[in-house]
């Protein structure tokens, strides 16, 4: 396995592959936290204006 990863990145191209694989994995991960971080945000205006309106009706 290490002959072969060592034989990836011992040339140019090999190096670019794996930096676009690494590229690639930050990338959903990002978008996989991106997408929890909307949903809370969405979760806390929903709150925060529930509250606010109750605040403000009582």
């Amino acid at each position: 396995m290490n002959l072969v990863l060592a034989g990836l990145l011992a040339t140019p191209l090999g190096k670019l592959l794996a930096g676009l694989v690494v590229l690639a994995a930050v990338v959903l991960v990002g978008r996989i936290l991106l997408s929890l971080a909307w949903k809370l945000l969405l979760v806390a205006i929903v709150v925060v204006g529930g509250i606010y309106t109750a605040g403000v009706l009582l």
